[in-house]
């Protein structure tokens, strides 16, 4: 007991010194932060010029436009933009050819209007044209792909939309196929992802607030949601914990998940993602709130409860009961895919009292002879089976399914004659690999499970699942996903609600929004939209 406090102890002045080596850095290092303030422009052209130099540096694709424009060409002036980045024609038809083309109106200190504010007033055709004086805007709208005017004797520069970078076109989500509904998915451009959001949602409550994250990427992320039906306090702990987000570089939604989940240490993500823009509204729709990248076509979308994973946009397009017999054969294939394995193993090791006596014996046949144990068995297999589906998601797509296909029938037949597996141990192993791509949301964490289950089972037969099966249930029930419990409608209960989980109601019986996500405007729809024939009133009427 005395090591322990002693251990304790020390462990606690650790921390205590690391806090203080931490918060004296932050100190020392205040000062160099105040130096790297961006300056401002000054009023000489060639002095703005050599300041922007020293920020952005001799790189390949830029381009400094200089000329003089005026009624006697008496006022010089430049253009700064990145090559590649920007749309060339824009920049010639509404920049350069008004400039040199057309005389500036006078700008007679009478007028209160600078040189600036004439050209931006009557000169350029432009949509977005933003006024900047600090040196760190301007680095960052020109780095954005926009181009910078700058003009001698004005301490004031223009930073001129004209950003025009090649993105692909709008194509079918690869990873969330249908059979019906909309074919387009999400892109890596984020004002192309907004607007696939706004034709779903034509609504004035639909916002869209924007952020830079990335201390070097400036990545732009944006949120959006319904006013007055998402939760103000969602929206709140949304941005905080973006804001909270010190690092240098944002790439893909993925990272972003990653700094404001909820459960780091869990399997379980409680951040959805999707590529389609029509499940991005409608979980929008139902008070939850998206998070778009600049830069991945990935969109998050929280607060997220397990049973999403189960549901697919297609159960929405299509009839109820053949809708809610797919989403049934979805839990079915998770618990296959998890549990088949583990079951196989427990079965032929501690509980062959439960097995048929003809499979039994058909069993026993084709295990004889094999070198391994059958927990052995299914461990290797599931090694192999990963390392299949890894090259075949990573090889080129003719290569990779040339791979995973013969890959998979070779080693499986040389395996069962050569006796070093048998011939039923493929068979679950297939069945699994089958059962764990019905359920794509959760492949990672199944992958996982299956490994632990058959740990289990392997050392305590049935009670080792029945004791997995329980902390894996006691421990989904603890998640928590931006407040919203993670295994909701289930626990807590919401009789309601059960009517979008293990089956898929019909649309006219869905009246109110999930109770703990869309509680701040519940209604959903009216009351009475049951489709029926009509009365014998109506028919005689007509």
């Amino acid at each position: 007991m005395g090591v322990m406090l002693r251990y304790l102890t020390s462990k606690l002045k650790y921390l205590k010194l690391v806090n203080q080596y931490y918060a004296t850095n932050q100190k020392n290092q205040a000062p160099s932060q105040d130096e790297k303030t961006p300056t401002s422009l000054t009023q000489n052209l060639t002095t703005n010029l050599e300041i922007l130099n020293g920020f952005i540096g001799n790189n390949f694709d830029l381009v400094i436009r200089k000329f003089t424009f005026g009624e006697h060409r008496q006022t010089n002036a430049a253009l700064v933009y990145l090559n590649g980045m920007t749309d060339q024609t824009m920049i010639n038809e509404s920049i350069l050819k008004p400039l040199l083309f057309e005389s500036v109106p006078n700008s007679n200190p009478a007028s209160n209007h600078s040189v600036i504010e004439m050209i931006t007033m009557t000169m350029l055709s432009v949509a977005e044209i933003k006024k900047r004086t600090l040196i760190q805007d301007i680095v960052e709208g020109y780095l954005s792909g926009e181009t910078i005017l700058l003009v001698d004797g004005s301490p004031e520069a223009l930073v001129i939309m004209t950003s025009d970078w090649k993105s692909r076109s709008i194509t079918d989500p690869k990873t969330e196929s249908v059979v019906r509904g909309p074919r387009e998915g999400f892109i890596e451009n984020l004002l192309t992802n907004t607007t696939l959001i706004r034709r779903k949602i034509k609504s004035s409550d639909l916002v869209f607030e924007s952020m830079k994250i990335g201390e070097r990427t400036k990545t732009t992320v944006c949120i959006a949601y319904i006013k007055d039906i998402a939760n103000p306090l969602l929206i709140e702990e949304i941005k905080r914990r973006l804001k909270d987000i010190k690092t240098d570089s944002i790439l893909e939604s993925g990272i972003v998940e990653q700094y404001i989940e909820d459960a780091p240490f869990s399997i379980f993500s409680t951040i959805a993602n999707t590529e389609k823009p029509d499940l991005a509204a409608a979980k929008i729709l139902e008070g939850r709130a998206a998070i778009l990248v600049d830069g991945t076509p990935f969109v998050l979308t929280v607060p997220m409860v397990f049973i999403e994973s189960f549901q697919s946009s297609e159960d929405y397009y299509s009839r109820p009961y053949f809708a809610s017999i797919i989403r049934m054969f979805r839990y079915l294939a998770y618990m296959l895919s998890i549990l088949a394995p583990a079951t196989y193993v427990a079965l032929t090791t501690y509980h062959q009292e439960l097995i048929p006596t003809a499979l039994l014996f058909s069993m026993s046949a084709a295990q004889e002879g094999v070198p391994f144990p059958v927990l052995v068995e299914a461990l290797g297999m599931g090694v192999i089976f990963e390392i299949l589906r890894e090259a075949g998601v990573r090889l080129p797509r003719p290569v990779g399914q040339a791979v995973s296909i013969v890959g998979a029938l070779v080693i499986g037949e040389s395996a069962v004659s050569a006796g070093l597996i048998g011939a039923p141990m493929v068979i679950v192993v297939a069945l699994t690999a089958i059962a764990s791509f019905v359920v794509p949301a959760q492949t990672d964490s199944g992958g996982i499970l299956r490994a632990i289950f058959t740990v289990l089972a392997g050392f305590s037969g049935g009670f080792g699942i029945m004791v997995g099966l329980i902390g894996v249930s006691i421990h989904l029930a603890s998640l928590r996903s931006f407040g919203t419990p993670y295994l909701s409608p289930l626990a807590p209960l919401s009789v309601p609600d059960l009517k979008d989980t293990f089956i898929r109601a019909p649309l006219w019986a869905m009246i109110t929004r999930p109770r703990t996500i869309g509680w701040h405007d519940p209604k959903r729809q009216e009351f009475r939209l049951k489709p029926g024939p009509p009365s014998e009133e109506d028919a005689s009427s007509n």
